[in-house]
């Protein structure tokens, strides 16, 4: 389990598992998600929230995305900073994985 923090002031934080990050690079949910500056914007979450509701829309009923959806990317404390923070911790899970 990994911990990331939602704002700056580090008072809002959330629980991040093994899980929910398979379920990322199983869907590819931060592939061309950010644009050539590499800067995280609400912009950039409403993108990543969008393209979750479309593949839920489409019949996808796996419970893995679900849960991912209830406990991060819709929870109301992720912002931009927060997506920050997970996609740092993703990019080095990632790596420690391989």
């Amino acid at each position: 389990m990994f911990t990331i923090l939602c704002n700056m002031k580090g008072s809002r934080k959330l629980s991040v598992s093994e899980a929910h990050l398979n379920t990322i690079r199983r869907y590819s949910l931060f592939s061309d998600l950010l644009d050539s500056n590499g800067i995280v914007e609400e912009t950039v979450l409403e993108k990543l929230r969008l393209n979750v509701r479309s593949m839920l829309s489409s019949g996808s009923t796996d419970p893995e995305l679900i849960d991912l959806c209830e406990h991060i990317l819709f929870h109301p404390d992720m912002k931009a900073f927060g997506l920050h923070q997970l996609i740092l911790l993703y990019i080095d899970w990632e790596k420690n994985e391989l």
